[in-house]
């Protein structure tokens, strides 16, 4: 490729550099600041977690100049906080989705870096939503033409293309420096899929922070002079040939416009269980058996959700420890669903996890993939489920969405309802002006809204 044409990269960094707010349409300017109350909403209610207290405390001790604020309290360096942040809105894997046919992502895990850059930047609040809205199409649309997840690596390798996009744009830099903030992120954050397989830990929750870390870094980097590949996508070894396959994007036709696909989780639960849950919560509510009177509860359903959480190809869900293999069990959430009726923050406490009622009632959940419901998702969530008792009866449902999937998606009212939960533990007047500061964030200074983030303390919520 010679010097003089213009590569994939640098075509993307041209839409990037040229979009504005008037590009966007008041529903994506909705769904934008829906996803935002909802993220912080995760974020507050993390508070309690011990990594993030752990992460936390590294933050603070290790310092750096103080200049983009904390949730919790504090400042540090823009990637820093980009981590740190991010970690809190991710932590209770209760933030929002895209479904690609072949990937599945947390588009919102773009939000920590975004509000890193705006603040470092002073930008305002149109910027700061116009910036997240091009982290969003950029990282739905690679999942939609190059998925990863088949060839063993992680989907927040999309997301390291949309967190130094959007990233470089909240920061102003010109087009060249967009190119290349975007360039060194894709070379360097190819993140593997067993952070989501067998036995997991503490870094599911934590692989797209570190993206979203390393991603301000390279725009950073970017802005003060360092390049990076040109040929990032296309070129030898690139994204395409090491990774993803060939695949064609003409991003100067793109819009703004794929935020409003993305769906909210009703339940405290992987996003593929959510239509399951919502189905056997009905058939709670409908039948009221008793748990010691259930034999079986057998789920059929598509085949992302049997490979990811329900046993298939990422590993058996029945050795439940501890959270991060609970929330991504089919198994667990379906019997914490039907024994205390609902999915939340605690149903993954350490001491619920281990009680025998749903160490047993896990063991009777089989799941079961089905080609019908397979071939009709993304569209649809589909799934069945059996609940059979121990003198035989069967009892059935059928479901092909949730409330929060975009047949049926959320209002601010439910988001508030969810968002009022997950705050519970902070002042509630701090917590209220946090989302009507949300709610007008177009009108406002990026400033104005991590101020109040910053007056979040981690020991209201010990001391709640």
């Amino acid at each position: 490729m010679s010097k003089q044409e213009t590569t994939m990269v640098e075509q993307l960094a041209g839409w990037v550099h040229d979009s504005e707010w008037d590009d966007l349409s008041e529903e994506a300017i909705d769904a934008l600041k829906g996803r935002m109350l909802d993220s912080i909403g995760c974020a507050i209610g993390s508070l309690e977690g011990e990594p993030i207290k752990a992460i936390h405390q590294m933050t603070t001790d290790l310092g750096g100049e103080g200049l983009v604020t904390l949730i919790g309290c504090g400042k540090t360096t823009p990637d820093d906080a980009a981590f740190h942040n991010g970690a809190m809105i991710r932590y209770l894997d209760f933030n929002d989705s895209y479904l690609a046919k072949d990937e599945t992502g947390h588009p919102s895990d773009n939000i920590a870096p975004v509000l890193a850059a705006a603040e470092y930047a002073d930008a305002n609040g149109r910027d700061f939503l116009t910036a997240l809205a091009i982290a969003y199409q950029i990282q739905c649309r690679l999942s939609d033409v190059a998925p990863v997840r088949d060839n063993g690596f992680d989907h927040t390798v999309q997301g390291q293309y949309a967190a130094s996009a959007r990233a470089a744009h909240a920061m102003g830099l010109e087009m060249s420096q967009i190119a290349n903030a975007i360039a060194i992120a894709g070379t360097a954050y190819n993140s593997l899929r067993v952070t989501r397989t067998g036995e997991l830990s503490n870094w599911k929750g934590l692989a797209y922070p570190n993206t979203a870390m390393g991603a301000v870094h390279a725009t950073l980097l970017a802005k003060y002079g360092i390049t990076g590949p040109r040929e990032v996508f296309e070129g030898n070894k690139g994204f395409m040939d090491a990774i993803a396959g060939p695949f064609e994007i003409d991003w100067a036709k793109e819009d703004l416009e794929r935020v409003t696909e993305t769906i909210i989780k009703r339940y405290n639960a992987e996003i593929h269980s959510q239509s399951a849950i919502e189905g056997l919560l009905e058939l709670r509510d409908r039948e009221n058996i008793k748990p010691e009177h259930i034999k079986e509860i057998r789920l059929t359903t598509f085949d992302v959700a049997y490979n990811i959480i329900g046993g298939g190809e990422e590993g058996g869900k029945k050795m439940i420890r501890y959270k991060e293999e609970a929330d991504h069990s089919l198994p667990y959430m379906l019997s914490a669903a039907y024994l205390d009726g609902q999915v939340m923050p605690e149903q993954y406490e350490a001491d619920r996890i281990i009680q025998n009622d749903i160490q047993n009632l896990l063991q009777k959940v089989h799941v079961e993939p089905s080609s019908e419901y397979s071939d009709r998702f993304p569209d649809e969530m589909s799934c069945r489920i059996e609940l059979e008792t121990i003198d035989g009866h069967i009892f059935d449902i059928e479901k092909s969405d949730y409330h929060g999937f975009k047949t049926r998606p959320a209002s601010w009212d439910v988001l508030m309802e969810k968002y009022n939960e997950l705050t519970r533990a902070i002042d509630s007047d701090l917590a209220a002006k946090i989302a009507a500061t949300i709610r007008n964030l177009e009108n406002v200074k990026v400033s104005e809204l991590t101020a109040l983030l910053g007056q979040i303390k981690i020991r209201e919520a010990e001391l709640s």
